[in-house]
């Protein structure tokens, strides 16, 4: 492909046969054939711990060496600071324990009220067990634009906790700036960048510790951590007495799921692919992801016009960058009536508060959330007029124009 053409991508996923128009992408993305083909290889080939000796131990390594790669080239980082582990969330709390190490009473920790609550917890509690203070930055109700975060960094600041982009609102802080302000200040920057990677380029080198998840880009379910090998040395995570004492290898745990790392990085050779051109893979990917960006804003756009002129629509989140996400209520039908409704006529939005706890709170939704709608690269036309016409009926509004 010389261009983004979304008929060729949508060929590449088998879940799309089943019918359904896919809005549920921000919980996790559906699969291309080639990274379930990597997984199913790697599988059924012959597979040890990492070595050099034999087959199976040239393979072993090879996987992982291409994974730290891949997302490395992704992130426009160093392959030698890429860290895996089960989950963002797992390496979350993994990283804020070995941190709070270093934290004494009267550190000051900084997270957001606009995150996911795995950028949160996890450093509330390192915190509160290291005896350090917790300060609160806010986000504004209305617009969902995220504070200045100068007025809360002191000298006795340890580390910010933010994301790339809200799962709830899509609302896309100024990272590299608030990374500009947390470094004049002394402290390190931790971004949650899980729902973000899938939808823009990503240079991920501003930041201290960047985490994500192969899942919401067209992966296997993992988490994927990268940070300096520098900053890596000077951490000294619990582990194992035998197991490796190396960077990156000191802060994973066991012996690395080989199959899900090969499909890692098919998923980000599959993102190369989609019609950017270059001759590296980090050259590829920018571009693709570029063309995926203006592919998703433009059909967020479409959709958002259109669902804010249906009768009785509550549209959350009105940032100026925004990743392709909508999160709406329908007055006189509860969120998850309005989702059990879509999901009858064939369109995949779910309902809740998506572990964004605080978000949800601020903005007086509780537990029962809204309806999320998210774009992914194989969003076409067809699928946006599916939501818009499904909400409608609920009102008896054509909004379909």
């Amino acid at each position: 492909m010389s261009a983004f053409e979304v008929v060729a991508v949508r060929k590449q996923f088998p879940a799309l046969d089943e019918g359904a128009a896919h809005f549920d992408g921000p919980g996790g993305s559906q699969t291309p054939q080639a990274v379930a083909d990597a997984v199913a290889r790697t599988m059924v080939s012959a597979l040890a711990n990492r070595g050099r000796l034999t087959a199976a131990e040239r393979r072993a390594d090879e996987i992982v060496v291409g994974a730290r790669e891949a997302m490395a080239d992704l992130l426009g980082t160093t392959a030698q600071g890429i860290v895996f582990g089960r989950s963002m969330t797992q390496l979350t709390y993994d990283f804020s324990r070995t941190l709070a190490k270093n934290w004494s009473e009267g550190d000051e920790v900084i997270v957001t009220r606009l995150d996911h609550d795995a950028n949160v917890r996890p450093w509330v509690q390192a915190a509160e067990a290291a005896g350090a203070t917790i300060k609160w930055l806010g986000f504004d109700p209305e617009t969902s634009e995220l504070d200045d975060v100068a007025p809360l960094l002191t000298d006795r600041t340890r580390l910010v906790a933010v994301t790339g982009a809200s799962n709830l609102l899509g609302t896309r802080p100024d990272t590299q700036r608030m990374a500009d302000q947390v470094h004049a200040a002394g402290a390190l920057i931790y971004v949650d960048g899980v729902h973000l990677t899938a939808h823009v380029p990503i240079d991920a080198a501003y930041a201290d510790f960047y985490a994500c998840s192969p899942y919401k880009f067209f992966g296997p379910h993992l988490g994927t951590l990268t940070a300096s090998p520098e900053l890596l040395e000077t951490l000294r995570p619990d582990k194992l007495m035998p197991s490796s004492n190396v960077v990156p290898e000191r802060f994973e745990f066991g012996t690395l799921p080989y199959e899900l790392l090969a499909g890692t990085t098919a998923a980000v050779d599959f993102l190369a692919g989609l019609g950017g051109t270059g001759a590296t893979r980090r050259e590829r990917l920018v571009s693709s992801l570029g063309l995926v960006e203006e592919h998703e804003d433009n059909l967020r756009d479409d959709l958002e016009s259109r669902l804010a002129a249906i009768p009785g629509i509550t549209l959350y989140g009105h940032a100026v960058n925004r990743t392709p996400t909508l999160l709406f209520n329908l007055e006189g039908h509860s969120p998850a009536a309005v989702a059990e409704h879509l999901a009858k006529a064939g369109v995949n939005a779910p309902a809740g508060s998506f572990y964004a706890y605080e978000p949800a709170r601020i903005l007086g939704l509780g537990p029962a959330g809204a309806v999320r709608a998210g774009l992914a690269p194989y969003t076409d036309q067809s699928d946006v007029d599916r939501l818009v016409a499904a909400v409608a009926a609920l009102t008896g509004a054509r909004g379909t124009n």
